[in-house]
């Protein structure tokens, strides 16, 4: 988490901002926590995608549907102003790091029984967002939120608005919709998107988290090359354990309609066994991500409000030995308090102050 900047707004709605948690092709990620003391993730729109009346109006509907998922595996939105001059949505914080983060930095792929488990909460995930009337899009490791108790599934359906500023498959903010290497055939060829979309990329989240290789490789060679062999070539597999590879080659088949649905994916995966109410029902975790994951709650916990420039303290920051107050921690070694830890459910509230705009973020980041 990175603290706040000279242009980031103080207060969204009755939000008030603690840090950055990360940016995107459609704005500026806050962490941020309520007058009553909620914390949550506080996405704010990119004043330039504001301006634009096509976008807002398919980010207004976009919202209305993400508050209609429910369940527990996924993070519900909170509130939003989608008529502010700067449109926003604030969604419940989950206190863990993503899936990318764990697998691409912090401890490397995960044993097969914790795949297994991924696959269960991921397919619960599914079910709930499209009973919702939702296809996700964009199910992708930096979208998946590890916890104790399992796996939670952010951005459902929002980063949809971005289609209505397309310009030869790139945004023009240069951002790509999709993220090339968990994207399906049909969404590389232009062709109808289905539920079944999202069990193509749920087999491509599942060979990362197992191999920490992405199945249809890098975009070393190019962005093209990589969708032709979405497109067109099997999938490398080689390293995928071998009880789990036949569910992920199943789930990344070509056509659409030969995928497993997800209610053969529960069965498949053991799903009743395993977990139960939004939880896994035995630790699901090596004892050193766990370890991990309970840093992260406590360092939450941590974090104070930041002080208004010229104003007295509230009270002493607390200081770590090296002398960085609490307000700066990070979450885990070697990584972000969370960075993407986000979800959705709507209410109107005020708008943000006129004149405080969100920092555009880097093109083709997440949002």
């Amino acid at each position: 988490m990175e603290r706040l900047g000279p242009g980031d707004p103080e207060r969204v709605g009755v939000y008030r901002l603690l840090g950055r948690l990360g940016a995107g092709g459609m704005g500026q990620v806050y962490l941020a926590r309520s007058d009553r003391g909620r914390t949550v993730a506080v996405k704010l729109v990119r004043e330039e995608l504001a301006a634009q009346e096509e976008f807002r109006g398919r980010f207004r509907q976009e919202v209305q549907a993400a508050r209609r998922v429910g369940g527990h595996w996924t993070a519900p939105v909170l509130d939003a102003d989608t008529e502010a001059a700067v449109p926003w949505v604030a969604t419940g914080y989950v206190a863990g790091p993503s899936l990318q983060q764990i697998v691409g930095h912090d401890h490397g792929p995960l044993p097969e029984r914790s795949v297994r488990i991924l696959a269960a909460g991921l397919a619960h995930a599914l079910k709930d967002i499209h009973a919702a009337g939702i296809v996700h899009r964009d199910l992708k490791p930096s979208n998946v939120l590890l916890t104790i108790d399992g796996p939670r599934v952010i951005d459902f359906g929002i980063a949809r608005a971005l289609e209505t500023v397309t310009d030869g498959g790139l945004t023009r903010t240069g951002a790509l919709v999709g993220s090339p290497g968990f994207m399906a055939p049909e969404q590389v060829r232009g062709d109808r998107i289905t539920p079944a979309c999202d069990v193509f990329c749920l087999g491509s989240v599942l060979a990362y988290a197992a191999t920490g290789a992405l199945p249809f490789g890098g975009a070393d060679s190019g962005v093209h090359a990589l969708m032709f062999r979405i497109a067109q070539e099997e999938p490398d597999l080689e390293r995928v354990p071998e009880g789990i590879a036949e569910l992920v080659r199943d789930c990344l088949r070509k056509d659409p309609a030969a995928r497993p649905t997800l209610d053969d994916l529960l069965e498949r995966t053991g799903a009743e066994d395993t977990v139960s109410d939004g939880r896994a029902l035995d630790p699901w975790l090596p004892g050193a991500l766990v370890a991990q994951l309970g840093r992260h709650a406590v360092r939450l916990l941590d974090t104070e409000n930041p002080q208004t420039p010229g104003a007295p303290p509230e009270h002493p920051a607390a200081e770590e030995p090296d002398g960085a107050p609490a307000s700066a921690r990070n979450g885990a070694p070697g990584g972000p308090l969370g960075a993407a830890g986000a979800a959705a459910s709507l209410n109107h509230l005020p708008s943000v102050p006129p004149g405080r705009p969100a920092a555009p973020g880097p093109p083709g980041a997440p949002f």
